[in-house]
């Protein structure tokens, strides 16, 4: 945390796009939810101080994407947005990560499987895995638990680089003196004085995490990436993508009579709180492995115009295992396409980019 004086100190704008940048990274991690996170970017946007943006990235744990920007400090200004601020493990109080909460429900996973849980304690403990906020809130649910010999350890800050500059300092020091030492006693040969490079250590260009759009291929295969992280596989239910967010239904841990549903702002959180809803026993699930995403391109590309629909552009995905003839049980698309005056058409594609049907403007 920032000591009284710095906190004080006018922020820069290099500053406020640094905390921006941890900001993106740590709501791409799953460490923010969507209204968390375009609360702190409009804070950081509008921070006249250092002590306010510190305030807004002190509770999250230092993104992957810019722990350089952790790990360095303007020297000049002792800028704590860029210094690190735990000196051991990360608080409890610390946000957690779509991955934190992943290596919990593995613990779970496997306190299940050797018998150190009961169906119902794991069913329970799991849900709020899901929904944990903090490190300490995930600590608490496994604390009683035997430590797995192949755990992943405790997420730690990273390491400053502060201790080796100060050594390399000492050493340059040392070095400068031994060398003013020889010339003054030996003045038969003069010897140039060692240069001491100048290092700008506040030059960081801001990192800037940008969220990819989920109705374009790009988009997709980064979605179903953090689905497997998330979940272990790709299989849904039902999933629909939208610009900025996804809403995805998924079998629930119950069994195949009970289905969970998640929101996905950057990281996934449960709709509707900790309630299951009744599943169809013989419903198909769709896996989305099963997709070659590069090969919707020229459909997505096509939509528009295939549709009819003036103006028109891609609004949303749906992705179904087909309920009717003649497509029946086959892994599909429909790919809705809409305008500003609400007029709306919709093309279905199979899983390897082929056109089955088009419904045009209406």
């Amino acid at each position: 945390m920032s000591t009284t004086v710095s906190g004080r100190m006018r922020a820069r704008d290099l500053d406020r796009a640094n905390a921006s940048s941890v900001l993106d990274a740590a709501y791409a991690e799953g460490q923010l939810a969507a209204a968390e996170y375009h609360e702190r970017t409009a804070a950081a946007a509008r921070a006249k101080t250092i002590g306010e943006l510190d305030g807004l990235i002190s509770d999250l744990q230092s993104p992957t994407a810019v722990r350089d920007l952790a790990g360095q400090s303007a020297q000049k200004t002792r800028n704590p947005l860029t210094r690190r601020r735990f000196s051991g493990g990360y608080p409890p109080r610390t946000r957690a990560r779509d991955t934190d909460r992943a290596e919990t429900v593995r613990a779970l996973d496997a306190a299940r499987a050797d018998g150190q849980l009961a169906e119902d304690e794991h069913t329970a403990l799991t849900e709020l895995a899901a929904e944990a906020r903090t490190l300490g809130d995930l600590a608490d649910l496994s604390s009683d638990l035997q430590e797995r010999p192949d755990a992943a350890p405790a997420p730690r800050p990273p390491r400053s680089i502060r201790p080796l500059l100060a050594r390399v300092a000492v050493v340059a020091t040392a070095v400068v003196v031994g060398v003013g030492c020889f010339v003054l006693t030996f003045r038969e040969e003069e010897i140039p004085p060692v240069p001491t490079p100048a290092v700008d250590l506040s030059a960081v260009d801001p990192l800037v995490m940008p969220t990819p759009n989920l109705v374009t291929p790009e988009g997709l295969a980064l979605f179903r990436e953090r689905y497997r992280a998330k979940f272990g596989d790709t299989v849904v239910d039902e999933l629909r993508t939208f610009d900025d967010f996804a809403t995805v239904q998924r079998m629930a841990p119950e069994g195949p009579l009970r289905s969970v549903k998640y929101d996905y702002r950057g990281g996934f959180q449960r709709s509707g709180g900790p309630e299951t809803y009744s599943r169809e026993r013989d419903l198909a699930p769709l896996d989305l492995a099963t997709f070659d995403f590069e090969l919707l391109r020229d459909a997505l590309r096509d939509a528009p115009a295939l549709t009819k629909v003036p103006q028109g552009v891609v609004s949303s995905l749906a992705f179904e295992v087909y309920e009717y003839n003649p497509y029946k049980g086959r892994s599909t698309v429909q790919i809705s396409v809409r305008n500003e005056r609400d007029q709306y058409g919709d093309v279905l594609v199979s899983a390897t980019g082929e056109v089955l049907k088009i419904t045009e403007v209406r």
